[in-house]
C-alpha cells in the first residue's frame, strides 16, 4: 500500500478498458522493456544480460492489473474504518509495542514521532509483518511498467530504483517479495523510499525491512520525521460544524491551508486548546447516517506523505490511540 499516490476509484475505472487492452502475456521482444534495459545500461552501467534475463524469468500478473483497480480507499469511511481499526490489530499492535519497546523508545527520542504511530503505521500496512506481501517485487513492478500505461512511467521509476536499491544493498531480486505495487517490507516502503528514508537502525550494517522490526521502527520515524512531522503538535481533532460556509472548505487538497479564523468564520467550531498559528484543513468522513468532520493539522498531512489519503491517515490515527490507550492500561 506504501507511499504511491492512490488515484480515485472514478479514474481507475476510466482507464479499466485501456488497461485490459495493454495486459502482455511476456516481455520478449517488447520494444518498451529492450529500451529501458538499455538505458539502464547507459546510465547505471549494469549488465546487459543481467537485465535480460531478469525479463525472461519474470511472470506477468494479471492479479496485479486487478487489483490496482480496487484500491480500499475507493470506500466511504464507515466501509473502510472496520478493515483497519479493530480489536485483533490494536491487540497486535500492543503486543509488537511491548517486543519492541526499546526500540520504539529511541526512535520516538531521536526522531521525535510518537511511539504509538510508529506502531499504527507498520499494523495498519502489515499487521506488524505477518502480510508483507506474496509477490515478487521485481515482477510486480515489472508488470505495472509496461502493462499499466495510466502510471507507467511511475512504475518504471520504481523499477529503475528497485534495481539500484538490490545492487547497492548486496540483495537478490528473487529473494524479495512486497505487495501487487511493489511495496515491501513491515512498512512497505517502495523502492525510491527505501533508498530514501531507511535505516540500519540496529546497526549490524543491513537495512532490512523484511525481518528486521527494529530496522522498520527506526525507517518509518525517519521517514515522518524527513516529512517534517512536528513533535508536539496536535494530529487532528474531531469537529461541529454549522451553517452551510464549511462546505467551501472541503476539498481535494489535503494540505492544511486555512487559519483558524477562517475556519471558525465557515463555521467550523475549533477546540480552544490549539496553538493559534496552526492551520488546519477541514476533512469530512462519510457515515451511514450523519457524516463526521475533523480539522487535520500539519502531523495529520504528514500521515498523508505515507499514502495520499485521508481515509488512510484517520485510520492510523484511531488504531495508534487505541494501541496506546491499550498498551498503557497493561
Amino acid at each position: 500500500m506504501k507511499l504511491f499516490h492512490i488515484f480515485s476509484l472514478g479514474l481507475f475505472l476510466t482507464f479499466s478498458i485501456s488497461v485490459a487492452n495493454a495486459k502482455i502475456s511476456s516481455y520478449s521482444n517488447n520494444q518498451e522493456v529492450k529500451t529501458f534495459i538499455n538505458e539502464m545500461v547507459k546510465k547505471h552501467k549494469f549488465k546487459k544480460r543481467y537485465l535480460e534475463s531478469l525479463f525472461e524469468n519474470a511472470k506477468v500478473y494479471d492479479s496485479i492489473l486487478e487489483a490496482i483497480a480496487r484500491p480500499a480507499e475507493g470506500k466511504p469511511w464507515y466501509e473502510y474504518r472496520p478493515i483497519f481499526v479493530t480489536k485483533t490489530r490494536t491487540q497486535g499492535g500492543i503486543n509488537f509495542w511491548k517486543k519492541n519497546a526499546a526500540a520504539l523508545a529511541r526512535a520516538e527520542k531521536k526522531y521525535g514521532v510518537p511511539q504509538e504511530i510508529i506502531v499504527a503505521i507498520i499494523g495498519v500496512e502489515t499487521r506488524y509483518g505477518k502480510h508483507a506481501g506474496r509477490y515478487p517485487v521485481f515482477d510486480s513492478l515489472a508488470t505495472l511498467a509496461f502493462g499499466y500505461p495510466p502510471r507507467a512511467k511511475f512504475f518504471r521509476s520504481e523499477l529503475e530504483q528497485f534495481l539500484l536499491m538490490i545492487h547497492e544493498e548486496q540483495m537478490d531480486s528473487k529473494d524479495l517479495k512486497g505487495s501487487y505495487a511493489g511495496a515491501m517490507g513491515m512498512p512497505q516502503f517502495i523502492s525510491s523510499s527505501f533508498r530514501r528514508y531507511a535505516v540500519d537502525f540496529d546497526g549490524d550494517g543491513k537495512r532490512d525491512l523484511w525481518n528486521n522490526p527494529t530496522d522498520a521502527i527506526g525507517s518509518v520515524a525517519n521517514y515522518f520525521r524527513k516529512h517534517h512531522w512536528k513533535p508536539g503538535q496536535p494530529i487532528t481533532h474531531k469537529v461541529k460544524v454549522h451553517g452551510k460556509r464549511h462546505q467551501s472548505l472541503i476539498t481535494k487538497s489535503l494540505k492544511p491551508q486555512h487559519t483558524q479564523q477562517q475556519l471558525l468564520d465557515n463555521g467550523v467550531i475549533l477546540p480552544g486548546k490549539v496553538k493559534k498559528d496552526l492551520k488546519g484543513k477541514l476533512l469530512k468522513f462519510k457515515k451511514p447516517d450523519t457524516p463526521e468532520y475533523w480539522v487535520g493539522w500539519n502531523n495529520f498531512y504528514v500521515i498523508t506523505r505515507y499514502n495520499h489519503s485521508a481515509l488512510y491517515s484517520m485510520a492510523v490515527y484511531q488504531l495508534s490511540q487505541m494501541i496506546k490507550q491499550g498498551y498503557h492500561q497493561k
